[in-house]
């Protein structure tokens, strides 16, 4: 089986998120995207992280009934700071019989230099790119790139959790059911 990783903190899953992971699936051949909610990222504070089986919780919820679409936890088992070589040096051992891919934006993929061992994900890895408005990129590292023009929102989680402290509605950014659950628990509050 064809598998997207779409990896990211989910703090909170958003229908942006949703939309760029049903667009991959809709434009590529995978037949799957597994987003995985990654409990530290080594480039971002974890400060504003909600606990990482929260964010996992609210991935499932969002997605529920999609035979195609799953979320993983696999980076909870795994040392932190989550790196992504790490991560698919561990599923491609657990899972030979699937191929693995990278969906990320144009933003992060310009950074790819930064990352450990980058030169072997370029190596290994077949990437899929969204665009993100203002971060073209030229450089492809030599990797396996296929460029997708998903329709993108101006929505982040940052925002989000922005918007719950200061008690302004969020209905329509996140499916209803994570709005719920946030509200529920007062989540980002």
């Amino acid at each position: 089986m064809n598998i997207g990783l779409y990896f990211g903190s989910f703090n909170p899953v958003h229908v942006g998120h949703l939309i760029i992971a049903n667009h991959v699936l809709n434009y590529t051949s995978l037949d799957q995207v597994w987003f995985v909610v990654s409990p530290q990222n080594p480039f971002k504070s974890s400060h504003t992280l909600l606990n990482e089986y929260h964010r996992l919780h609210m991935v499932n919820i969002a997605i529920d009934g999609s035979t195609r679409l799953r979320a993983s936890n696999v980076e909870f088992k795994l040392p932190k700071p989550s790196y992504t070589i790490d991560t698919l040096a561990y599923l491609t051992e657990k899972y030979p019989q699937h191929k693995f891919s990278i969906i990320m934006g144009s933003d992060g993929f310009q950074n790819l230099e930064k990352w450990k061992n980058y030169l072997q994900l370029v190596k290994n890895y077949t990437f899929f790119i969204y665009n993100r408005p203002g971060f073209v990129f030229a450089q492809t590292f030599g990797a396996d790139v296929t460029v997708l023009d998903a329709p993108l929102l101006d929505i982040s989680s940052t925002r989000i959790r922005e918007m719950v402290r200061k008690k302004k509605s969020i209905r329509f950014l996140v499916p209803d059911v994570v709005n719920e659950e946030i509200e529920k628990n007062s989540y980002y509050r």
